[in-house]
């Protein structure tokens, strides 16, 4: 749980922190993993901890930031398979919710497993999608949470960790899965030009 007094900077850090994952999370996927890593230990941390002054709260956040931080750092790989479980989960969690309410959790679990499968398999392909996709969702929260969506800023100040990254941070407004995809895939267009590989010319010689 973030004190209500830290709501626009935990805002921002969505919103710097998406921006950098959605176009160039491939180039620093080692930064976002620690960004993410950070958010997800201080939320895990807080939440344990319950209720507190905003200095206790403070200090679980930075203790668990900083060791969530740490541990997705170390475990790159364990990362990288994170990554490509949760897009397939929010892929169709997404998709799934705009048909026919929310997905049964086994059918979350199969996708997340076929993600995360994907992942060891296309890595760099799937680092990027992940980073792109899961960029500009934390990006448009956040700019949400500044505008003054009130859904939106209790997902960035949220006492429960698991509605920090809503699937739909602002109901009734059915342009924002639209502009998620377009922003996630010029990320992903970005991204790719970017860390796409150098082809070396070779220069023929006259004899």
């Amino acid at each position: 749980m973030i004190p209500s007094t830290l709501q626009i900077p935990a805002a921002l850090v969505l919103v710097l922190g998406g921006a950098v994952a959605c176009f160039a999370g491939y180039r620093f996927f080692r930064i976002v993993l620690g960004l993410y890593g950070f958010v997800l230990g201080a939320l895990l941390a807080t939440t344990v901890a319950g209720a507190g002054s905003t200095s206790s709260l403070l200090m679980w956040a930075v203790v668990g930031g900083l060791a969530g931080a740490l541990v997705l750092n170390l475990a790159y790989f364990l990362g990288v398979v994170l990554v490509g479980a949760a897009v397939g989960a929010m892929a169709v969690t997404l998709l799934w919710s705009r048909a026919s309410g929310d997905p049964h959790v086994l059918v979350v679990v199969a996708f997340a497993v076929a993600g995360a499968l994907a992942a060891m398999w296309l890595q760099r392909y799937v680092v990027v999608t992940g980073t792109a996709f899961g960029g500009a969702w934390t990006l448009l929260v956040g700019v949400l949470a500044l505008l003054g969506d009130g859904t939106a800023q209790a997902a960035s100040a949220a006492n429960d960790v698991w509605v920090v990254y809503p699937l739909d941070p602002a109901p009734g407004r059915r342009w924002l899965p639209l502009v998620w995809l377009a922003l996630g895939a010029l990320g992903m267009f970005v991204q790719l030009r970017k860390a796409g590989p150098k082809i070396k010319k070779v220069k023929l010689s006259r004899k």
